[in-house]
């Protein structure tokens, strides 16, 4: 039995995943063991399963209708929230992020700086995504023709290996803030700052559901989401430099005709301008066609 300092028995803690807004255990009832850099134990973490899964779909889609359906404006609101509460908790994300990346408690406060701000530049486009790429189309007749962007709707995420918080941040902020909801696959080895982000969003104004994390290694979740036929979207970031795997999983998700986000050859500069292109990628034109003067 391990002790602290004091000589009292250490609280062994075992992460759940989060799913539709609750903290269920794995279907599986298996967890892994998450050191820190230094190969230190740290926890365990819920070894998320197939039908755990196919449960956090199920809760994608439900949530989908609302969350689509909020005003650009609310969806700003809440993600903007979620800053605001990973800023009271700042500290003990400097320490997750310290201890999962190795990082100087400096670097890990500049980490954890950086993915405050992502959510807050995230959460400014909300409202005004839809005026960028939106348009008024010229057409020879009488008509109005209109194009505007709609979100896709239920998004499987393989977020980074490495970037634990601020890439896991990048990959999440532009698929809600765009009205998707998300089904989030967490860095293998390094997962707590994930599932501590996911108590930030249980503790804001995120419906249930909008969000769902699961921790393990992608390999065993990721190829059935790439298939399921309620998913609309996958971003294969966190698959980066495995080619095979991600190229399977593009063959997949070709069976429903998901739009995809390519595993890029190593890992982005997540501190790099984000620009749109993470928004777009999850978002439909729908053109509407109206005979003028009626």
């Amino acid at each position: 039995m391990s002790t602290t300092n004091n000589g009292r028995a250490a609280v062994r803690k075992t992460w759940k995943l989060y799913i539709g807004g609750a903290f269920p255990r794995s279907e599986s009832g298996y967890s892994y063991v998450v050191n820190d850099s230094k190969g230190t134990f740290v926890a365990n973490a819920a070894l998320a399963s197939r039908k755990d899964a196919r449960d956090a779909v199920t809760h994608a889609r439900k949530a989908f209708a609302g969350w689509s359906s909020r005003t650009a404006y609310n969806r700003a609101q809440i993600v903007y929230r979620i800053a605001e509460v990973m800023e009271d908790r700042r500290p003990q994300f400097i320490e997750t992020v310290r201890q999962s990346e190795g990082l100087s408690a400096k670097q890990a406060d500049q980490v954890v700086d950086e993915s405050i701000d992502r959510l807050v530049w995230y959460a400014g486009w909300a409202d005004k995504i839809t005026q960028v790429v939106g348009s008024a189309n010229p057409v020879a007749g009488p008509y109005f023709n209109l194009s505007s962007p709609e979100p896709t709707g239920v998004v499987a995420v393989v977020a980074p290996q490495q970037s634990s918080l601020l890439g896991l941040v990048s990959v999440i902020a532009p698929v809600i803030v765009t009205g998707n909801t998300a089904v989030v696959l967490s860095s293998e080895a390094r997962p707590l700052p994930a599932v501590t982000f996911a108590e930030v969003l249980a503790t804001s104004d995120v419906p249930g559901g909008v969000v769902n994390i699961l921790t393990g290694p992608y390999a065993g979740t990721a190829p059935w989401l790439a298939e399921h036929m309620d998913v609309n979207a996958v971003d294969l970031t966190g698959v980066a430099g495995d080619r095979e795997a991600a190229t399977a999983y593009e063959v997949a998700a070709a069976e429903n005709l998901k739009r995809v986000l390519r595993a890029p050859a190593a890992e982005p500069d997540w501190y790099a301008d984000q620009g749109i292109d993470r928004m777009t990628t999850f978002l439909e034109t729908k053109t509407v066609w109206h005979p003028i003067g009626i």
